[in-house]
């Protein structure tokens, strides 16, 4: 069931319309603390969608609420099932991204 819904909600993590990719990152930011740790089997698919284009977003809003996605789930997730992911995405990013992801990882 968990798939089933985060498939159909991972797309607009990367919406076209900036407005509601950043309802999105802002719903998925409140969802994380009721999930937690259930949120394990879709961190994989969740991580790269809320990192790629949000993390080195122009507009201050999706950038915000990226990092305030990655912050949520470095608090609420055991931390060991975000590792894989960030140094995964972090080898591949660039710019300001790269430079959050990092932060993060240390």
């Amino acid at each position: 069931m968990l798939f089933q819904i985060f498939d159909a909600f991972k797309p607009r993590l990367h919406d076209s319309n900036s407005k509601v990719n950043q309802v999105a990152l802002e719903a998925m930011h409140k969802m994380i603390p009721l999930l937690k740790d259930h949120l394990s089997p879709v961190i994989n698919m969740l991580i790269p969608a809320i990192v790629d284009n949000n993390l080195n977003s122009k507009n201050p809003g999706i950038y915000t609420a990226a990092t305030n996605v990655i912050q949520a789930l470095c608090q609420h997730l055991d931390t060991s099932l975000l590792l894989q992911p960030f140094c995964t995405k972090a080898q591949f990013l660039s710019g300001k991204a790269k430079q959050d992801l990092t932060e993060k990882l240390a």
